[in-house]
């Protein structure tokens, strides 16, 4: 009978690697509880109409990309592709936003998009994200930029980039459209089909075509930043200028516009040499108008997310992680299934002042058992036998300098190891 495989697409978190993702998951934990962020957690399938409303229909992810389907009861269910849009749902839903106050979110789960899977892009990925609600002024853009500056030296990544940019209001970006869109219209007939289909759906979408076609023709395309307004202009330069203050390296990239539709005002991405080609690992931006357009009272909001996998990748490049795998500080074993009393009170003691203590269970031989003790690198191995049960105590191995005491059963709960 054929073994079934896992899902193309999908992939599973050994033993081995699990150890990354747990530290991945404490940063993230650790770090935004210092900015004021609080977590929230959405299910991982929704109604369809909320990512065909907040997403957009003319991006990739809602024409391409979703896994979607008709539940047992009719309705329409997509399994999440992106987190944005599921939070302002739950925090509308929820009447999670206080007058004057600033609602701060962090988030960390599993997502879904139907693609070619690559490098560091999987159908099942994970994101982390956090969003800050409720302030429309540019120094919660500076903050959600500092966190993600945080996590990212936190978690040991020291050569990265960071893009940033700005759409403007929802003026200026109509302005800037009409204008992008009439001079790739004038350079259409060098533009791929999917370019070409997006001319009228969504021409900023064309500015971050991986095509080498399109890339020639967007190099020549007018800049954004020539369109801002002025509050747009103004709302920008005190990001840039708290930034620069703030000694936060950033490149302005002005043809950056961020794969969603909701985005507006500043924009930022971040970048990794370890990636290869798809050199992005996260990113986002301030969505002002998101929360109306899901059904809740205007409110400004920014955020962003990381993508994990591809985090796990740059570190991997920088053996970041390596000595942080788990091993057990104790292995014990002993001569005779006679003595299991002996051994589960050992390793119950230990377990109680928090070691990590491994047990033979197959019964293998003591020389069995000390080999296993070297393969899963444990510290000490403890070893029980007939002369040790008739003298109370136990053999202490310290399997790093091949030393080893003499231990009393009474003094094993206040040894200092």
């Amino acid at each position: 009978m054929k073994n079934i495989q896992s899902i193309k697409g999908t992939k599973d978190t050994l033993p081995s690697e699990i150890h990354k993702w747990q530290f991945l998951e404490d940063t993230f934990r650790r770090v935004s509880t210092k900015y004021g962020y609080t977590e929230l957690r959405t299910p991982i399938f929704e109604d369809s109409a909320l990512f065909h409303r907040g997403i957009g229909e003319g991006t990739d992810i809602v024409n391409k990309e979703m896994y979607t389907f008709i539940d047992k009861g009719g309705d329409s269910v997509t399994l999440r592709p992106e987190q944005t849009a599921a939070l302002i749902r739950s925090v509308v839903q929820n009447n999670l936003l206080q007058l004057g106050t600033t609602s701060k979110f962090w988030y960390f789960g599993p997502y879904f998009r139907y693609e070619r899977p690559q490098k560091g892009r999987l159908r099942q990925f994970h994101q982390y994200g956090a969003e800050c609600i409720a302030s429309p002024f540019p120094e919660s853009d500076v903050e959600v930029i500092l966190l993600a500056n945080s996590i990212i030296r936190e978690i040991g990544i020291e050569d990265y980039k960071l893009n940033i940019n700005s759409l403007g209001s929802e003026n200026s970006r109509n302005n800037y459209r009409d204008a992008l869109k009439s001079y790739l219209i004038e350079n259409q007939d060098g533009l791929s089909e999917d370019s070409k289909r997006r001319l009228d759906i969504n021409p900023l979408r064309i500015l971050d075509s991986k095509d080498e076609k399109d890339k020639l023709i967007i190099a020549n395309a007018p800049n954004i930043i020539d369109y801002l307004d002025e509050e747009s202009k103004n709302h920008f330069d005190t990001v840039i200028n708290l930034l620069s203050q703030l000694n936060v390296n950033f490149t302005i990239e002005p043809k950056l516009v961020r794969g969603l539709d909701y985005y507006n005002h500043t924009v930022f991405e971040f970048q990794s040499n370890a990636l290869g080609s798809q050199d992005s690992f996260g990113g986002g931006g301030r969505y002002n108008g998101l929360i109306e357009q899901l059904g809740g009272k205007p409110n400004p909001a920014v955020g962003f997310a990381f993508g994990v996998e591809r985090l796990i990748i740059i570190l991997d490049s920088l053996n970041k992680l390596s000595e942080l795998e788990s091993k057990p500080d104790f292995y014990i074993s002993s001569t005779s299934e006679k003595y299991l009393d002996k051994v589960y009170f050992v390793s119950e003691v230990l377990r109680k002042r928090n070691f990590n203590v491994q047990n033979d269970l197959v019964r293998k031989s003591v020389k069995g058992q000390m080999r296993e003790a070297n393969k899963l690198g444990a510290k000490y191995a403890v070893i029980i036998g007939d002369d040790e049960i008739a003298k109370g105590t136990i053999i202490l191995k310290n399997m790093t300098e091949s030393t080893q005491v003499e231990l009393a059963f009474d003094d094993i709960e206040k040894h200092q190891f």
